[in-house]
């Protein structure tokens, strides 16, 4: 997300994952090629503009192949907290769902 990179967002996620969550009080529902084509949207990149995403790992649970995760980010100065679950397959770890959750804007 830092680099607006669609790339980075499909080598994170799993090809059948989905992102979802309400922002601006709108329940929004992507497909992995959806949120990699937002996340590319954002021109000049967050880091191109000097805006650094932060990231806060709350907590991460792993049990075999899955993963429960819990992180805080800032991204587009907006702070989310978000709710992953990864699998993991022949090529690693990959995000197969993605909860979000807008705590400020």
């Amino acid at each position: 997300m830092d680099d607006s990179s669609p790339e980075k967002v499909k080598q994170a996620f799993h090809s059948g994952a989905k992102v979802a969550g309400y922002l601006h009080g709108d329940f929004m529902e992507m497909s992995v090629d959806d949120f990699a084509g937002f996340v590319a949207s954002q021109q000049p990149s967050p880091k191109e503009k000097g805006e650094q995403v932060i990231f806060e790992l709350l907590s991460c649970e792993i049990a075999g192949e899955t993963a429960s995760v819990k992180v805080r980010d800032k991204y587009l100065g907006i702070s989310f907290f978000d709710t992953l679950s990864l699998i993991k397959n022949e090529s690693g770890w990959k995000i197969y769902n993605k909860l979000f959750h807008v705590e400020s804007e």
